[in-house]
């Protein structure tokens, strides 16, 4: 197997050193097996970048492309405090309506999936809990896949699964997703999660990085909890202080998740909180370091 992370470390040393040096710390001190994982990934998505006609230096472009808009608008978060976006619909007409910058985003987001030790963290977390959590073994959703990382992950940990279904506002994550993972296995949707009955349930919802990019997430926990069946569980994520441009919800601390997740009629079984820098939690919230959250949830017992 070749090393795609080495390729990509390299060329990213290359264009910016300064932010290498830092990735190269960070992932120093996860476990060897990162590495193992994160080259099974990354040639899964070399092998759909070769079919595109595409390289691994776009990706890395389209990586510090990613990164150039985060400091951008962290500039911005920490001078007025709050995100640049007020309204979904402002950022689905600028952002998810623009194929130019969804593109650019989507692959800057998959190679940050590894390169970003608390991103891989979370994926961690998911990966050695999926079993765990899991009752029954019908049906399992994925709200806004993305990249199709964890999905993919799922279709490996849990083969007997009789339907993978995955829904998206965005044909290009839809389209990336669908690439990378590769597989007749996953049903694939492109339309709004409101727009599902609450008749069709799913013993397992994934809702990755997801509810703070609508302006009121109370109410999309509540549909997901309508959607889940009886002994049904969430996996969910979602990041504090972390501006981006198509962040809208800001989340201050942990307690403001917990509360939403509480009010939707949900109980957390497992969670697991992540810094986004080697600092400790009171620094990170005095200086408005991004603070990245997980758990497993179900639904709260009547």
């Amino acid at each position: 197997m070749s090393c795609p992370l080495e390729t990509i470390l390299t060329t990213i040393t290359a264009k910016n050193p300064a932010h290498a040096q830092k990735l190269k710390a960070n992932l120093a001190s996860l476990h060897e097996s990162f590495k193992k994982e994160a080259n099974a990934f990354f040639n899964t998505y070399k092998a759909y970048l070769e079919k595109q006609a595409i390289t691994l230096e776009y990706s890395v472009d389209c990586y510090l492309h990613l990164l150039e808009d985060m400091i951008q608008e962290r500039y911005q978060f920490i001078y007025t405090g709050h995100y640049s976006n007020t309204s979904f619909e402002e950022v689905e007409k600028r952002i998810y309506g623009n194929p130019e910058i969804m593109k650019y985003h989507m692959h800057g987001l998959v190679l940050a999936q590894f390169l970003w030790f608390d991103q891989y963290e979370r994926f961690l977390f998911f990966k050695q809990n999926l079993k765990k959590h899991i009752k029954n073994r019908n049906s399992y959703l994925e709200i806004g896949g993305g990249h199709g990382l964890f999905i993919g992950e799922a279709l490996k940990l849990l083969p007997d699964i009789k339907r993978f279904d995955m829904v998206d506002i965005s044909q290009s994550s839809l389209d990336l997703a669908k690439g990378i993972i590769n597989t007749p296995h996953i049903n694939y949707y492109l339309k709004d999660i409101f727009d599902f009955s609450e008749n069709e349930t799913y013993d397992f919802i994934t809702v990755g990085e997801v509810i703070e990019h609508v302006e009121n997430p109370l109410q999309l926990l509540k549909k997901i909890k309508e959607l889940l069946s009886n002994e049904g569980v969430c996996y969910m994520t979602t990041p504090i202080n972390a501006p981006m441009i198509d962040h809208i919800y800001l989340f201050s601390n942990e307690n403001e998740i917990r509360d939403i997740v509480y009010a939707a009629g949900f109980e957390i079984l497992e969670e697991k909180i992540v810094i986004s820098e080697k600092i400790t939690k009171e620094q990170a919230i005095k200086n408005k370091v991004p603070i990245m959250y997980a758990s497993f949830l179900k639904k709260k017992n009547k």
